[in-house]
């Protein structure tokens, strides 16, 4: 016994009594030596302690299990990020309170009209013309939501979908950007062929006398040609050659019947996707598409509203009127398919992906070149006085911003 340990004393087999003494302990590599009183060097063995014996090795790690995934939904999708919990492409069996998605399915509804009926009604029924300031303001906010419900929303989630693992390695890396590009490329094709048309009709139906020519002041001539439909051809010559730009209602009513495909397409995904999501997510889910449903109301109602006066309100009252009811039908179907719906099949993913990636480039294209460039580089906001141009383009960086949060969650 040397202090509080025991020790066992190896040596050859002896008939006194081992002495009750060592000292002089010292190590050679991994074994202790000590002195007996006569001067032997013996080996010194330390027992240990039953308790000792007994205990095992404690690990927090093993306590406290795998780290816990933080996941969200994204497009009716759950993305998990971090934590070490195995991911499954197998349907998940959710908690759903359908009684509360048919009642909150109503509220969509009147959040939609709200916002896509409000700018056309303050328009149609006062004295606030699409060039006040208030209107402008609405109408440029309406195009940061529109771009970024592109970029943000559409192309981020369609890249989610292609990069999601159920999916597998895809062969083709840009699958993303292509099909937005193919979005991008039909608007433009729509636009064009929309353009063309109105050409056309303009030539068979040009009345004689109506044309009127002007001469600028650097010897650019401009020929205004108006037909019995509202539309208006102009035509610049100058030494360099000469353009055409087509005004009018028939122009404008391609570029509005683009940009509500385009939010259509979505709003009818959102729908589907908001109801799947499980109860745990769902009332933040909903929260956010409340936002963002109406955000994109107001941004189809000012353009809508914009349309020149010889539109009927009726037509107009339709075209809001289907973007009011799309987002809900869209809910009603995600209602049906409850107990069926797979956000990780291999299917849905690619569906999603795909739609989600052809509405980017379709609402980037009438975002950037149909509502930001016509207001700001060929509209009125290009000699716009100062004070209205700073408010028109806070309301627009608003509109980005606001947008662009709403992307965190939704």
């Amino acid at each position: 016994m040397v202090g509080s340990s025991e020790y066992k004393v190896l040596g050859p087999t002896r008939t006194e009594d081992m002495a009750p003494q060592y000292t002089g302990c010292h190590a050679h590599s991994t074994e202790t030596f000590c002195m007996a009183p006569d001067g032997e060097e013996v080996q010194i063995l330390i027992e240990e302690s039953p308790e000792e014996e007994t205990e095992e090795p404690h690990h927090d790690d093993d306590d406290h299990g795998p780290t816990p995934q933080d996941c969200h939904f994204h497009a009716g999708v759950e993305h998990c990020v971090g934590g070490e919990e195995e991911s499954t492409c197998q349907r998940s069996d959710r908690d759903y309170n359908v009684p509360l998605r048919i009642g909150l399915l109503f509220v969509i509804l009147i959040t939609s009209a709200i916002g896509v009926f409000a700018p056309i009604f303050v328009t149609s029924f006062t004295r606030l013309t699409e060039r006040s300031t208030i209107f402008v303001t609405l109408k440029q906010f309406g195009t940061g939501v529109v771009i970024s419900t592109a970029f943000i929303h559409l192309f981020t989630h369609a890249q989610l979908m292609f990069a999601n693992e159920c999916l597998g390695e895809l062969d083709y890396e840009g699958t993303t950007a292509a099909v937005f590009m193919a979005g991008l490329m039909l608007s433009f094709l729509v636009d064009y062929l929309g353009a063309r048309f109105i050409l056309w009709r303009q030539g068979r139906k040009h009345v004689p006398g109506a044309d009127q020519e002007h001469i600028g002041q650097n010897g650019e001539s401009k020929m205004a040609s108006e037909t019995p439909n509202g539309s208006e051809t102009v035509t610049h010559s100058d030494d360099r050659g000469s353009h055409v730009h087509v005004h009018g209602k028939a122009d404008e009513q391609v570029s509005v019947a683009v940009l509500e495909a385009g939010i259509i397409f979505h709003s009818l995904l959102i729908g589907l996707t908001l109801v799947v999501a499980g109860d745990s997510f769902f009332l933040t889910l909903f929260a956010v598409i409340l936002f963002h449903q109406m955000f994109e109301g107001i941004a189809l109602g000012t353009c809508i509203a914009g349309l020149p006066s010889t539109v009927p309100l009726l037509r107009e009252m339709i075209m809001a009127l289907v973007f009011a009811l799309i987002t809900p039908l869209g809910m009603a179907i995600g209602i049906g398919v409850l107990d069926q719906f797979n956000g990780n099949d291999k299917s849905t993913l690619i569906a999603i992906g795909t739609l989600d990636a052809l509405s980017a480039g379709i609402l980037a294209w009438v975002g950037i070149v149909e509502m930001l460039a016509r207001d700001w580089m060929h509209g009125s906001l290009l000699n716009a006085p100062l004070a209205k141009t700073l408010i028109a383009g806070a309301a627009l960086v608003a509109g980005l911003i606001l947008m662009s949060a709403l992307g965190k969650w939704a």
